[in-house]
């Protein structure tokens, strides 16, 4: 293996996040790891002592990368707009190479992620962006939407089939998410959330 120490520890998670996927956690040794790899099982215990080790690894990465969002999600307004413009950012976040594999990997290794600490860890973060995305409407209902949202995103991975572009699954993911977030704040007397109800008052303005 050639090149510097972080290039082999990212080669190390990309194909250890690979093989993981495609046949389990469970079911994935380091030999196998190594093998794909073309080094030793010494080679490879020099970057990572265990699986855990790796699947920490690159969940920190990602956590690093949630936090920065978290952060700046915090800064943005508390309406329709800064729910779209939050949502949107996580999309990309979540749709790039990196974010989707990972994602991924969480979805089918569910029962061996719920004992790793790294799985809560990132489990909670998930649900402190739902709780930004829900600060106009912090009741049980809007919490539930807001975190819907996100699985709405989440989930444009495995249920959408056949021929479907990345940027296609994103936008479409997107449409159905926003259409969640736009009930925040929902009136009961009119049925609309604050966007519609938004809209509404920008159409009485113009018809005064």
């Amino acid at each position: 293996m050639t090149g510097s120490t972080g290039d082999t520890r990212s080669r190390i998670q990309a194909v250890a996040l690979e093989l993981f996927t495609e046949q389990g956690y469970e079911k994935t040794s380091l030999r196998e790891i190594a093998e794909r790899l073309g080094v030793t099982k010494a080679a490879l215990y020099y970057h990572f002592k265990s699986k855990d080790d790796i699947v920490d690894s690159f969940v920190s990465d990602r956590l690093d990368r949630l936090d920065r969002l978290i952060e700046w999600a915090a800064g943005q307004p508390v309406d329709a707009i800064g729910r779209r413009t939050t949502l949107r950012r996580y999309a990309e976040e979540f749709f790039g190479d990196d974010g989707r594999n990972v994602m991924q990997f969480f979805e089918q290794n569910r029962t061996v992620v719920k004992h790793l600490s790294s799985g809560q860890i990132m489990r909670d973060r998930l649900l402190r962006i739902a709780e930004l995305l829900s600060r106009a409407d912090p009741t049980p209902s809007g919490q539930l939407r807001a975190t819907l949202a996100l699985f709405a995103v989440h989930g444009s991975l495995f249920a959408l089939r056949g021929e479907i572009s990345t940027r296609e699954r994103q936008e479409l993911a997107l449409e159905i998410a926003n259409e969640l977030l736009d009930r925040l704040g929902e009136d009961p007397a009119t049925g609309h959330g604050e966007a519609e109800s938004e809209a509404d008052t920008g159409r009485i303005t113009e018809a005064g």
